[in-house]
């Protein structure tokens, strides 16, 4: 799990404005598999988009088709390669269901699962 620090504000034409992060925001960056061959070539490759892409999930401002093709115009936009950009793509098109479903709930307070060091004294800055 990561904490947005500073808002992140991306214009999207898609979606027809600017859409900002807020700071204190809980992401966790893009959920590539694990699998060796997969995280080689699409983990570490697209936090910025990821974290818009994830606010869009997690608050429903828009449906899941238009927040994937977000995602997808704002790594063009970043100038990340065509295959990255359509992999990535492509795992949220058909991977992402459950993690939109579970939107406004997902990460309203930190799952200490996900924040083993965590007390209740001592909450994330």
């Amino acid at each position: 799990m990561w904490v947005v620090k500073e808002p992140l504000i991306y214009y999207s034409k898609i979606y027809g404005g600017v859409i900002t992060v807020h700071a204190g925001f809980y992401t966790d960056l893009a959920s590539v598999p694990r699998v060796p061959i997969v995280y080689e070539a699409f983990g570490d490759r697209a936090h910025r988009e990821a974290v818009v892409h994830d606010y869009l999930y997690q608050k429903h401002l828009v449906s899941k088709a238009k927040a994937d093709r977000i995602f997808l115009e704002a790594m063009k936009v970043r100038k990340k390669k065509l295959w990255v950009r359509w992999g990535m793509y492509l795992g949220v098109m058909f991977g992402g269901q459950s993690s939109y479903n579970s939107g406004p709930d997902r990460y309203k307070i930190p799952d200490k699962k996900y924040w083993p060091s965590l007390s209740d004294n001592n909450p994330p800055s």
